[in-house]
């Protein structure tokens, strides 16, 4: 009798391998869930990946590494710090790697936060603001006005906050669920702490960091 994992091609595991980052043992079991449906697979290891990192969310992070990158022949420039809980973690070719990919991420996308709740309120109160006043422009009632401002707000949220935007290398994934997949592999909780990106010739820069992490120091 051909049992389920005899069913997966060895070669379907390794693309889940490669496209999710999760280990190879993870990679058969959500294939075998989703009856060799890798896109299918992918969404099983994500939703894993955020629930394991919601589980270590709490823990402290106080190692890691700050990793720069270089874009468009020197004219733009990131610093980032990239937190995890041991020296061991930090020096592991998956979290240089995370942390090559979102100062990436950062040069191309110029996110201003690091998460919704770094949004300063004034900035906040601005875009709810504009918002409500389009919405409102359109004539509907005001429990569709504060519906559409729900939506504005999300969509603010992920243009402005680094770990909302979707991954610039994969479009499909966030920047959370990039952390959170590593998070997974190393059995670590990852934050970004804080970032800086410069660009030649732009009258201000941005400096982004994690509220909290100013107390904590």
């Amino acid at each position: 009798m051909t049992t389920v994992s005899e069913k997966i091609d060895a070669k379907l595991v390794k693309e889940l391998r490669e496209k999710s980052g999760a280990p190879m043992g993870d990679c058969l079991k959500a294939l075998q869930e989703t009856k060799g449906d890798i896109e299918g697979a992918f969404v099983v290891l994500r939703k894993r990946g955020m629930a394991s990192a919601q589980k270590k969310a709490a823990r402290t992070t106080n190692e890691g590494a700050v990793g720069t990158y270089i874009h468009a022949g020197g004219k733009i420039g990131v610093l980032l710090e990239l937190n995890c809980e041991s020296d061991f973690v930090a020096r592991t070719e998956d979290f240089q790697e995370l942390l090559k990919d979102i100062a990436m991420h950062i040069a191309a996308s110029d996110p201003r936060y690091v998460r919704s709740e770094d949004v300063t309120t004034a900035d906040l109160e601005r875009e709810k603001e504009i918002y409500r006043a389009q919405a409102a422009a359109t004539g509907k009632p005001p429990a569709v006005i504060e519906k559409i401002l729900e939506g504005k707000m999300a969509k603010f949220y992920e243009e402005v906050c680094l770990i909302e935007q979707p991954f610039i290398k994969d479009q499909a994934v966030s920047i959370k669920e990039l952390i959170a997949t590593k998070v997974g592999k190393l059995g670590e909780n990852i934050t970004v702490k804080r970032f800086a990106r410069f660009k030649v010739g732009a009258s201000d820069w941005t400096v982004a960091t994690t509220r909290g992490a100013e107390a904590a120091e």
